[in-house]
């Protein structure tokens, strides 16, 4: 524990910690309850998903274009009309749902309130890498990947309850309270955030141009179809097996088996190299989720959640720790945007997937989906490895070098 009381002792950190954890619950609302709402409002939960579906691909394509912005010009340049926006657009959702408004419409709005979500998870890392000392980064990246853990957790408990005994429209507009407080008052924070560099160090593709973070996209979006998958997967298992009600628990075994993953790892040392350390890890996930491929009972797929859970935190702590190393300060925000954006385009991905399977084969196919997914990045980072490590003279420094996690 010495490590994380480390991280969360540095001053000032908890004037940004406690808005941002207000600024993020809501974001991790926003996918589920545009489906309800839609739903709601059309009776369709095919226009729900579509609806949901395109509010994640928006704010997974549109993220790393917020990034660039906040790199060139400053975290509350860019928060605080962003954040405006979003809230004008969510509350016109919450309007339209509320006079039944035509289908396509309610998709188009959501989509547009997807891509306009404020990126808070990644200024918040963008600020531990400011202010932290390099050996100190992954510690804060795992605390980071529990907190994200922790709001995907909490979120469907302030949000499913108020949908159910009300109307998802007061779910929703909690959320809309919660991202203009939090995020205002984090942006009003500027204890951490990186100065802006209107000439970033860029290349003329972008961040994503640059050695090995197009590699670890790849990777994190290998990654993110483990958690659209197993969503299904899980709920289509159990309503087959005449236990619907079962599949928020099962689902909470592997975020609880992800959250205890994410705080060991967080906690050790090795000099190992991160490269090799990320195949490695992603191999052990692609085996770990072969389990609940194989099982058929949902007692059996609690333990074999649990067991997929502990290694995934761990494989995002690294990808995020190894893409600190390979870009420079001033483009640091977009560059963890693109991993965000990776991580939520793989869940849409993952669900629409494992939704196919399932209509036509029924729920044992969808978790064939994960597996391969994460060993086809596995076999990618392990080809390509050396190109995660920075190339001499580039100014960032080498992961090699630190024995610190990850």
């Amino acid at each position: 524990m010495k490590s994380y009381l480390a991280v969360l002792t540095t001053p000032g950190a908890w004037r940004f910690l406690l808005p941002a954890l207000c600024a993020r619950l809501p974001f991790a609302m926003l996918q589920i309850g545009i489906l309800l709402l839609v739903q709601w409002a059309t009776g369709s939960y095919g226009w729900g998903g579509v609806a949901s579906a395109a509010a994640a691909v928006a704010q997974a394509l549109l993220g790393p274009w917020t990034g660039r912005l906040v790199d060139r010009w400053g975290q509350a340049r860019v928060l605080v009309p962003q954040t405006l926006t979003h809230a004008a657009l969510l509350g016109g959702l919450l309007a339209l749902a509320q006079n039944r408004a035509e289908p396509f419409v309610l998709v188009a709005v959501g989509c547009l309130a997807g891509a306009t979500v404020p990126q808070v998870g990644s200024m918040v890392r963008a600020r531990w890498a400011n202010v932290l000392p390099p050996r100190r980064v992954g510690t804060a990246f795992a605390l980071e990947s529990v907190t994200d853990e922790l709001t995907f957790t909490l979120a469907p408990l302030l949000l499913l309850p108020i949908a159910t005994a009300y109307s998802p429209v007061w779910g929703l507009a909690l959320a809309l309270v919660m991202v203009l407080a939090g995020t205002l008052l984090f942006a009003s924070v500027r204890h951490g955030a990186p100065a802006p560099a209107p000439s970033s160090d860029r290349t003329s593709a972008g961040v994503r141009g640059r050695r090995g973070v197009s590699l670890l996209t790849g990777a994190m979006l290998g990654v993110g179809t483990v958690f659209g998958s197993l969503q299904v997967g899980i709920t289509a298992l159990s309503a087959e097996l005449g236990d619907p009600s079962a599949a928020g628990a099962v689902f909470g075994t592997f975020s609880a088996g992800s959250l205890v993953g994410g705080l060991v790892y967080g906690g050790l040392r090795s000099a190992a190299g991160r490269p090799s350390r990320l195949a490695l890890l992603l191999a052990l996930l692609a085996a770990a989720l072969t389990g609940p491929a194989l099982v058929g009972s949902l007692g059996l797929m609690y333990g074999a959640g649990a067991v997929a859970g502990l290694v995934i935190a761990p494989c995002v702590i690294t990808g995020y720790t190894l893409l600190d190393a390979l870009v420079p300060a001033e483009v640091k925000t977009e560059a963890y945007t693109w991993l965000n954006g990776a991580i939520a385009l793989g869940i849409a991905l993952g669900a629409a997937l494992s939704g196919q399977l399932v209509d036509r084969l029924g729920a044992a196919p969808a978790f064939l989906v994960p597996p391969v997914a994460v060993a086809l990045a596995a076999l990618a980072v392990g080809l390509r490895g050396a190109s995660l490590l920075p190339e001499a003279g580039d100014g960032v420094r080498d992961p090699g070098r630190s024995k610190a996690l990850v």
